[in-house]
């Protein structure tokens, strides 16, 4: 999406990494610590275009946090193969 390619993003979300320490957010309100690698939109940008540059819409998550947000966990977690016979 060229949204993610332009200079205003790219400020904003170093200005978000900044502001949360570049702690992914979810971790550490469980008690946890892990780097954040994404800047998620809490209300999404497909619905939501005018809050797209808005930081306090803004939230900084790992990798993994992200795929849960979006759950996008159970296509990794599923069996590469869908028969019982492998060979």
């Amino acid at each position: 999406m060229k949204f993610y390619k332009s200079k205003e993003w790219m400020a904003l979300r170093q200005k978000a990494l900044k502001r949360d320490n570049f702690e992914c957010q979810m971790c550490k309100d469980a008690g946890r610590y892990h780097k954040a690698e994404n800047v998620h939109h809490l209300k999404e940008v497909k619905t939501h275009p005018h809050l797209s540059l808005t930081l306090s819409n803004l939230q900084c998550l790992c990798i993994k946090c992200h795929n849960k947000v979006h759950d996008r966990l159970e296509s990794v977690r599923a069996p590469k193969f869908t028969n019982d016979e492998r060979w």
